[in-house]
């Protein structure tokens, strides 16, 4: 065992524990064909109190998506739910009739939501205080994270993913562009928009519109043609049943993507540039000319959990290590997290493995007892109403929003790779006790199950004939 007794319980609790898995869940796992020694799974009562059950609660798994608790629970706690992050804007040379006779720079500083509508309204205060054209370069500074060149494709070949867009100090708009579909059944053709409007980037104005094919994988009937960082075609058609939809796709070429975005967005505001879009620093002893602030933490933490944002949560995972460390790399987010759960979870480093701290990710490990902990402190702390809120509410919003399990009764984080699935967060009881819920497959046929998990919240909240575990509290079901 990793965790040894800093996570264990006495003998006197383990005995309480029951033997077995439930039976729907036993039968879950029987019919999905994976070996209950797959399962990892924890519910205790929030306050303290013997587990209602405990399964391989000390093994190591991968957690997947569920390591972005360890991450925003540490944001929360260290940084506080009002933290913000800045992107200022510095003007280097004399101005005089809308004329900035130099350099206007960029500052990235690791905000995680720096979408196309912040960047167009940082842009146009640039030009409402005097500068509409640039007789120079926009120069683009993302040196707050040391990181080494990354290829978006390595972890699974699919590069066109958003979830798989890398983290970069002046990440714009999540290096990803939104296509619209729009049918025009008149005309027999969907047409196409695209955000944000990318410099040297064509999109096919329109596709066919196709009357008789089913929605269900739409994507796909568009036969798109993703590899050209200069233009996107589209060889297929949009089925007419599908009506309006959106599709966000990471860019072809991710490093050029922040150059194409400003110059793009600067033009349609009807900015002039004689020079180029580059790389480079901000030169000391300038001052900024204005900045854009972020939303706080609090928001940003519910976009990273609600709906599992892989990037957004390296970047957060980053400016850990920048704020606490003065680093923006992996290295000194990693002391820094380790170091806090170390500290205030008593979670020793060897019992979990961060890597980026997304759970995106091989290499990640952490166990259903390091999760309880984690879910337990967080009960008990300031932080709770903010991390609590973050967590996709079963069967109502967010990765659980199409659940058929009881809508509302469960707070729930996923977890989801090829091999691994996961849920943890709290789930209120029939009979008005609240538990921390862990439960992680690592299998092949992870996949096959989730009905398993599915089973094992079904029999939390059914919890009336146990009653209160003794010497346990937690709100009523009229508090949720």
């Amino acid at each position: 065992m990793v965790l040894g007794l800093a996570l264990a319980r006495g003998p006197a609790q383990a005995q309480s524990v029951p033997p077995v898995l439930p039976a729907p869940v036993e039968a879950a796992l029987a019919q999905a064909q994976v070996p209950r020694e797959a399962l990892a799974v924890e519910v205790v009562p929030v306050g303290g109190g013997a587990p209602r059950l405990s399964h391989q609660a000390q093994v190591p798994m991968n957690p997947a998506s569920l390591m972005k608790l360890v991450t925003t629970y540490a944001a929360l706690d260290l940084l506080g739910p009002a933290y913000t992050w800045t992107t200022p804007v510095y003007a280097e040379g004399a101005v005089a009739d809308g004329v900035l006779q130099g350099t206007l720079y960029l500052q990235g500083q690791g905000d995680p939501k720096l979408v196309v509508e912040r960047l167009w309204l940082l842009l146009r205060r640039v030009q409402q205080l005097g500068v509409r054209e640039i007789r120079g370069d926009i120069v683009l500074d993302g040196s707050a994270f040391e990181l080494p060149p990354g290829d978006p494709g390595a972890f699974d070949e699919e590069p066109w993913r958003p979830y798989n867009v890398l983290p970069d100090a002046l990440l714009i708009n999540y290096k990803s562009i939104a296509l619209g579909f729009v049918p025009d059944p008149a005309r027999a053709r969907a047409w196409v928009t695209v955000e944000p409007p990318l410099h040297g980037f064509a999109v096919d104005p329109w596709v066919p519109l196709d009357f008789t094919a089913e929605c269900a994988d739409w994507r796909a009937l568009l036969k798109a043609e993703l590899g050209d960082p200069a233009r996107l075609r589209l060889r297929g058609a949009y089925p007419a049943r599908c009506g309006e939809n959106q599709w966000a796709i990471a860019h072809a070429d991710p490093r050029g993507y922040n150059a194409q975005a400003v110059l793009g967005l600067w033009r349609s505001l009807g900015g002039q540039l004689s020079g180029t879009v580059r790389e480079g620093r901000v030169p000391e002893g300038l001052k900024p000319l204005v900045a854009s602030t972020s939303p706080a933490l609090a928001e940003v933490v519910r976009d990273i959990n609600k709906f599992s944002n892989n990037v957004m949560a390296r970047q957060l995972f980053l400016t850990l290590g920048r704020e606490r460390r003065g680093q923006g790399d992996l290295a000194s987010s990693r002391a820094v997290v380790q170091d806090w759960l170390r500290t205030r979870l008593g979670v020793p480093d060897a019992a979990v493995v961060l890597d980026n701290g997304a759970g995106l990710s091989r290499q990640a490990r952490a166990s259903a007892a390091v999760f309880t902990r984690l879910l337990q402190a967080a009960w008990a702390d300031p932080v709770m109403p903010e991390l609590m809120a973050s967590l996709p509410v079963l069967g109502r919003d967010g990765t659980l929003r199409r659940s058929r399990t009881e809508p509302g009764r469960a707070h729930l984080k996923t977890g989801s790779l090829r091999d691994v699935a996961g849920l943890a967060g709290y789930v209120l009881g029939d009979s008005g006790q609240r538990y921390s819920f862990v439960a992680i497959v690592n299998h092949p046929r992870a996949a096959a199950a989730r009905p398993a998990l599915e089973a094992l919240v079904q029999w939390a909240l059914r919890d009336r004939a146990e009653g209160p575990a003794p010497g346990s509290a937690g709100p009523g079901r009229g508090g949720q």
